[in-house]
């Protein structure tokens, strides 16, 4: 998928007209439409804003992923995420202990 494409269906996700997301990127409607079309190439800076604009990452932005929140969530299997869940949801002190573990599990043999 293009670019373009994806930048047209995250606006009409939003149920946002290309004027209400030129003026939230302060650009004239003209431009915003070049990108939108494909007929200006994207840049970066651009298309950080819009990752934020959006809440998405910068991979789908750029169609390298279906997964709006990029290629990095793939990367981590399921026992690995409720392990970094988890340690989320504890206090410092717990985390701190959880971590001293951790390192007592990896050196012993």
């Amino acid at each position: 998928m293009h670019v373009y494409q994806r930048l047209r269906d995250l606006r009409e996700d939003a149920d946002l007209t290309q004027k209400q997301v030129a003026a939230l990127l302060y650009m004239h409607l003209t431009q915003y439409r070049r990108y939108e079309c494909g007929e200006s190439e994207l840049p970066m800076y651009l298309a950080i804003r819009l990752a934020e604009l959006y809440d998405v990452s910068l991979d789908y932005i750029a169609g390298m992923t279906d997964s709006k929140r990029g290629l990095t969530q793939s990367s981590l299997g399921e026992s690995e995420t409720r392990l970094i869940e988890g340690f989320r949801q504890l206090d410092p002190v717990r985390q701190g202990r959880l971590l001293e573990r951790l390192e007592m599990l990896r050196t012993a043999r």
